[in-house]
């Protein structure tokens, strides 16, 4: 039997770690625009913000005002959170979920 305590634990360290880099992306993304070096593909901060660290993408868009003037920003950062939101509110509460095994 999976012990729920270990996965949850499992998913907080993950989430923890995902938006993490998401922060950090964000700020060193804009650590190079300011000093003109190559900079962090779009789709790259998008692939961090969709598996799990919009929080965290979302905190350095308005932490280090970087790409708050691009709307496809400024709407999809939050679309992506909104969109996680109700999936975890659908997984806890409309889909029955039996985690017993053996």
């Amino acid at each position: 039997m999976i012990d729920l305590r270990n996965v949850k634990m499992l998913i907080g360290i993950y989430l923890i770690f995902v938006n993490l880099l998401g922060l950090i992306y964000f700020f060193v993304d804009k650590q190079k625009a300011k000093r003109q070096y190559f900079r962090t593909p779009e789709a790259t901060l998008f692939t961090i913000a969709v598996f799990g660290g919009s929080i965290g993408c979302l905190l350095g868009m308005y932490l280090f005002r970087h790409k708050t003037q691009k709307m496809t920003f400024v709407i999809g950062m939050p679309v992506i959170l909104g969109v996680q939101i109700l999936l975890v509110l659908l997984a806890l509460f409309a889909i029955p979920i039996d985690f017993k095994i053996m």
